[in-house]
């Protein structure tokens, strides 16, 4: 009987799931306060075409370079082919559009390890480098930016951000170092993976061949590109929309919503997607409504164009939306089934 009941998986908890539809909420009623509607109807009529179209495939753009990152950093355990890189990649842009908290960042390991056939242990242990190195990358970026923008928050928000990833950024180089030396020119160890000293093995092994492969490099150099065409496509936003900014205005806002939108989210990240880009807006003095304005237009004119690229990859990669909610209901069971 008692057999019987350990394979039983528990419900999942929905307390994560009525925390971002709460916060959500909360987030537009915030941004929605004292909002005027007649000005904001006024400002979106001047909006300049060329700019945005120009905003629209910069970022478009910079998803296609997150997915040759992505073939890079897994090239250490076979070919990858780029398409099927960005196609996974623009497929879990989708999901998160349609689920909340984010599960397009499994849909899209289940998808390339499907096609690939690599371990979706190794996948997701990719993801995982990505956003270390992602995290690397905004943090340098704030600090350079709050050397240049005369912003006491922002340099205290650089600071701690900067020692979190000090810290972060040392145990993962020591873990690499470690390795190296423990292996030396030798093969990889023959693991366990089903015990748990097994499994830490096993996923510092795939750190270390993706620090140490040649292709990180390249990887690296793709992870500066990326969101500098984000930042592009944030900056020619605003200049649609008449905001002239400076260019480094732009950084600090595309940095404060990566970072809010990192919390549990509804779909797509409405709510706090607003929230947290009125909120950089604030710090360089944009009167609210405009700011308001500006955070809805910039969540439509760049959200719409990668959900309906989604569909096109999802659908290009077998799935369906029945075959996809399927999948994500499934994915806590995969995930410790391929860490087993």
């Amino acid at each position: 009987m008692s057999a019987i009941f350990q394979n039983i998986n528990p419900p999942p908890s929905k307390a994560p799931k009525v925390i971002g539809y709460v916060l959500a909420v909360a987030a537009l009623i915030w941004v929605l306060h004292d909002f005027h509607l007649m000005q904001a109807l006024h400002e979106l009529s001047n909006v300049q075409l060329k700019w945005m179209l120009l905003g629209v495939g910069f970022d478009v753009l910079s998803y296609g370079v997150q997915g040759m990152r992505w073939a890079l950093l897994l090239n250490p355990f076979g070919k990858v082919r780029l398409t099927r890189a960005v196609r996974a990649v623009y497929a879990g842009l989708f999901a998160n559009a349609v689920f909340p908290l984010r599960p397009g960042e499994l849909l899209r390991s289940y998808l390339l390890s499907e096609s690939e056939e690599i371990t979706l242990g190794r996948v997701i242990g990719s993801v995982g480098v990505e956003r270390l190195v992602d995290l690397v990358i905004a943090t340098a970026a704030l600090a350079i930016v709050s050397l240049l923008v005369d912003l006491p928050r922002l340099r205290r928000v650089a600071d701690t951000l900067g020692i979190v990833t000090l810290v972060l950024l040392t145990i993962v180089v020591l873990l690499i170092l470690y390795l190296e030396l423990k292996l030396g020119n030798r093969p990889p160890p023959e693991v366990q993976p089903r015990r748990f000293s097994g499994r830490v093995m096993a996923a510092l092994i795939g750190l270390h061949a993706m620090g140490t492969a040649p292709s990180f490099y390249s990887a690296i150099l793709a992870s500066v590109l990326m969101p500098f065409c984000q930042v592009i496509g944030l900056w020619a936003m605003m200049r649609s929309y008449g905001l002239n900014l400076p260019f480094l205005a732009a950084v600090v806002v595309l940095i404060v919503i990566n970072l809010g939108v990192s919390l549990p989210n509804a779909p797509a990240n409405i709510g706090s997607y607003q929230f947290f880009c009125v909120v950089g807006l604030n710090v360089f003095q944009v009167e609210k409504t405009t700011a308001t304005a500006f955070s809805f237009f910039a969540f439509f004119g760049l959200t719409v164009p990668i959900v309906l690229l989604g569909f096109v990859a999802l659908l290009r990669s077998g799935m369906s939306l029945r075959s996809m909610r399927e999948q994500v209901g499934s994915f806590p069971r995969k995930v410790s089934s391929s860490a087993a």
